[in-house]
């Protein structure tokens, strides 16, 4: 198992990562599946957000397979730009269990940390997802709120629990 940060040459296989998040998890994520299919030049638009330079995304690679990643991305404004939110975790469900999740959770607060002027990091999850929540209380985020209804899918509402590590 390795964790790499990403960039433009991981778009192809990222974004077949991120189908397939969107497909497995469908509850856990702000956007769909179908949404994703839509999307015009999906390989060239994930090349340009894996070369940001306020975005991060690690992969963890299982023999050279991508396996799981996450994205860290900082705030651009001047007034919020201390902080970054954690986005699109996931482990492909063969891999889970592994410790993957919490090495790629890691990497991104690391990088956080060595980040000049990033003081917090904030993430949400889906409050009924108690493995998730699980891990990032392990790693020291702590709840400040709850989003009521912050995703509707499939007719069902999905609250979100707001969390923030201070570094």
């Amino acid at each position: 198992m390795e964790i790499r940060l990403l960039n433009e040459s991981h778009a192809e296989d990222y974004w077949n990562l991120r189908l397939e998040m969107l497909k497995q998890s469908p509850s856990s994520f702000g956007s769909s599946y179908e949404e994703a299919l839509e999307r015009p030049n999906p390989i060239e638009m994930t090349e340009k957000r894996l070369s940001s330079d306020d975005s991060f995304t690690f992969g963890c690679f299982v023999e050279e397979r991508l396996a799981g990643a996450v994205t860290m991305v900082r705030e651009a404004s001047v007034k919020m730009n201390h902080k970054a939110s954690i986005f699109a975790m996931y482990v492909t469900p063969t891999q889970r269990g592994k410790g993957l999740a919490r090495r790629l959770l890691e990497a991104a607060i690391d990088l956080a940390k060595e980040t000049d002027g990033i003081e917090q990091l904030m993430i949400t999850v889906v409050t009924t997802n108690e493995t998730a929540k699980g891990l990032y209380h392990s790693c020291g985020f702590k709840p400040y709120g709850t989003e009521k209804r912050a995703m509707k899918y499939n007719e069902e509402y999905y609250d979100e629990e707001l969390m923030v590590l201070f570094l």
